[in-house]
């Protein structure tokens, strides 16, 4: 029997995704949160029903479909890292390309109100103690993690703080003016979510925001993959 193309070995790659039914929520930070930056203004927002990964794209599942792994701290369930914007887009154009489907980052605005799992006011993804969801500089031993170790959030997810700070869609927009709900194609910089393993707890936050260039790389840098749904 013919060995199968690569593009339907890249097929199989299997991505557990949760399914997030339409919603609204209060993102950003309340004024009261210790810890928080003036870029956290907390506003409504409303989000269309989407899919997004249950845990971060994984060095197996990023070297399946590659046949390379850029990251640092080499492992196979661990986050993919080391990658930049560009490179997951130029994953999820494979991805797509093979599949059919519609993969693509989440938004800044998906990411939040999936970090915060339906449960309001939660400091971090998933609860207010910080070593029981995240992996940071006070608990990580200075590395990654193999995904899904800690416990989960609301929407049953993890790692969406800790471990590795993601990529989104979405263009920096400081003031929170709109930018949050969509993606951009050509941004000077895209906002990172989530926190990492380096980070401090407080950068684990579910309101905290930071951004990159587009073509930065580095060993905390990863992402996850969403769709939108019907």
């Amino acid at each position: 029997k013919p060995a199968a193309p690569p593009e339907a070995k890249f097929v199989s790659i299997e991505f557990d995704m949760v399914h997030i039914a339409a919603g609204c929520f209060e993102m950003g930070s309340p004024i009261s949160e210790d810890d928080r930056s003036a870029d956290e203004r907390q506003h409504h927002v409303c989000v269309e029903p989407y899919a997004i990964g249950k845990t971060e794209v994984t060095q197996a599942q990023w070297q399946a479909a590659m046949g390379g792994n850029p990251s640092h701290f080499k492992c196979d369930g661990c986050p993919v890292e080391n990658v930049s914007w560009i490179d997951a887009m130029a994953f999820i154009a494979k991805l797509n390309a093979a599949s059919g489907k519609h993969f693509r980052l989440p938004t800044e605005a998906e990411w939040e109100y999936a970090c915060r799992g339906g449960r309001p006011g939660e400091r971090y993804c998933g609860g207010v103690q910080v070593n029981s969801v995240a992996w940071t500089d006070s608990n990580s031993g200075d590395r990654t993690h193999t995904v899904g170790q800690k416990q989960a959030n609301g929407f049953g997810i993890y790692d969406m703080s800790g471990n590795v700070r993601e990529w989104t869609c979405s263009g920096s927009d400081e003031d929170y003016r709109g930018g949050e709900r969509q993606c951009a194609n050509n941004a000077s910089l895209y906002v990172t979510r989530g926190g990492s393993w380096y980070g401090a707890p407080r950068s684990a936050r579910s309101a905290d925001r930071n951004v990159h260039s587009p073509s930065d790389r580095g060993d905390l840098l990863g992402f996850r993959v969403a769709r939108s749904l019907p």
